[in-house]
């Protein structure tokens, strides 16, 4: 691919063109296959997730839907991009197409569900719940589920979303994962001082 095309392709990306897109695959038809080769790139689903661009995102994952899992060069795929720039209906249109996504590990295993639980952010929580509950049993490089990490940032509402959520779901077991320290939940709560989390 020139560097033309390349700097034409983001352009679109950018602005959210879809016509400039089909120009550039009617001049190309491999230019996304050219991109999906390189291991860790931004994709043009990166670039308009980061943007907003919903329309253009959801083409680019209909036309190239293992986009929507490759890493960029910084380890994150385009949700996780999508989730860093607070991009709500973005997020949430690309879990309608694949709920999967939801438990894509990026850099050091993070997947966008722990980032909502670091984060706080209850409602998306739920919604990544809802659309992916095995999302719940993946881990990072340290060995911590979402629950180690909602309590590692003191994210209580969060903490108490989810231990009510896996009484539900009679997944209790969890709550009993050491991360690569040997911490369970527990362990974190009584060393942060949660009093809500241990009555829990």
């Amino acid at each position: 691919m020139s560097f033309r095309t390349d700097q034409r392709l983001n352009e679109a990306a950018q602005a959210g063109n879809v016509d400039a897109l089909y120009e550039l695959i009617w001049e190309d038809a491999y230019l996304l296959d050219q991109i999906d080769q390189v291991p860790f790139v931004d994709t043009p689903l990166h670039r308009a997730a980061s943007m907003g661009h919903i329309n253009f995102a959801l083409e680019i994952m209909r036309l190239k839907p293992s986009f929507a899992r490759k890493q960029n060069q910084y380890g994150f795929c385009p949700l996780h991009l999508a989730l860093q720039k607070t991009h709500t209906q973005m997020v949430l249109r690309l879990i309608d197409v694949d709920r999967n996504l939801v438990r894509v590990q990026g850099r050091e295993g993070v997947t966008p569900l722990h980032y909502v639980a670091e984060k706080g952010n209850v409602d998306l929580l739920c919604k990544f719940l809802a659309a992916c509950p095995e999302s719940i049993l993946q881990v990072t490089i340290r060995k911590e589920t979402a629950l180690h990490v909602a309590a590692k940032n003191d994210k209580l509402e969060v903490l108490e979303v989810m231990l009510g959520w896996l009484r539900f779901v009679n997944k209790d077991d969890i709550l009993n994962w050491k991360d690569d320290e040997g911490n369970t939940l527990l362990h974190i709560s009584i060393s942060r001082s949660h009093i809500q989390a241990r009555k829990f």
